[in-house]
């Protein structure tokens, strides 16, 4: 059955704005489900359909997904790892009452095939676990890391001003960055047809690149020498608390903390879980991913800088 109806949570944030944009240019009748109703208004399209979709509601999600076809979606980083299984089995009820016919779940980062002892992955596979059980057919999008952390205010500034790409990654990290719009189209692709349901899909980009590796590219891209600088990933953590509480203090569980575990992780691991063949994807969704030149190349770097 040809899906035609898809409800987007998360639409108006970084990750979700692409996937409105990819379901909308192919022909999908998208709904946002959004916790406001001006959830939309800064966005490119603030007469977009929405419906209200409360993630730790099984009420709520069933209303907000009546009458559509599927869901596709990212949730927001939960460091408790009980309330991410509680969203994720509020969700699964919600879809499984309204009689959805698929859900593509963006998991916004690698995922292992076990418990990592990080809450935040963990809870991932928890609210995987919730939706697997539904019995809907499901497809999971596991992106690497995203290309679009490097355009970013924590990131470009200290690019386009200093020359400098600061991240919380070991010199030989090799990791398949990927771009926002490849992760829109792989989800876009998995509404399309029935080959990866049921399947985990890793997606990185096409190539693996370690971080003087990627400063090249940017150096291209933007015309002028960028040099990579490997970031403990305690003082990635501190120097992103400062920025937006003007603290360098890391609370536990605080997003800031869950970020430098992450990468602790990555940086510890003798190969790196950043690694993905491509061929997967393409095998799967029939989609050829972006280069990271390619992606540079497309950013206007000094937008919005002093």
């Amino acid at each position: 059955m040809a899906i035609e109806k898809v409800c987007v949570l998360g639409a108006p944030a970084d990750q979700g704005q692409p996937l409105v944009a990819e379901l909308l240019a192919n022909g999908f009748e998208v709904t946002a489900g959004v916790r406001r109703d001006d959830a939309m208004a800064d966005t490119p399209w603030p007469d977009l359909p929405t419906v209200h979709a409360d993630i730790s509601d099984a009420d709520a999600m069933a209303s907000a997904f009546a009458g559509q076809g599927a869901a596709a979606f990212h949730l927001p980083f939960e460091f408790d790892r009980e309330k991410a299984a509680h969203f994720g089995r509020c969700i699964a009820e919600g879809a499984k009452r309204a009689g959805l016919k698929k859900l593509v779940f963006n998991t916004s980062c690698y995922v292992a095939d076990h418990d990592l002892d990080l809450s935040a992955h963990d809870g991932r596979r928890d609210i995987e676990r919730s939706l697997e059980e539904t019995g809907i057919p499901c497809v999971f999008i596991e992106p690497t890391v995203f290309m679009d952390n490097q355009y970013r205010i924590w990131t470009r500034p200290a690019i386009m001003r200093d020359g400098i790409f600061a991240y919380p990654a070991k010199p030989d990290l090799k990791i398949n960055w990927v771009c926002l719009e490849d992760v829109a189209q792989a989800m876009r692709r998995a509404l399309q047809t029935d080959a990866a349901d049921g399947q985990h899909v890793p997606l990185g980009g096409p190539e693996a690149l370690v971080g003087d590796q990627v400063a090249a590219n940017l150096s291209e891209a933007i015309g002028r020498e960028v040099r990579f600088q490997s970031l403990k990933p305690e003082e990635f953590a501190a120097r992103m608390s400062e920025l937006v509480t003007g603290s360098r203090e890391v609370p536990p569980h605080s997003i800031y903390d869950g970020m430098a575990k992450f990468y602790t992780f990555y940086n510890s691991q003798p190969v790196s879980p950043l690694l993905v063949d491509p061929q997967h994807a393409r095998d799967l969704l029939g989609m050829e991913p972006t280069s990271h030149l390619e992606w540079a190349k497309s950013k206007n770097w000094m937008a919005g800088l002093p």
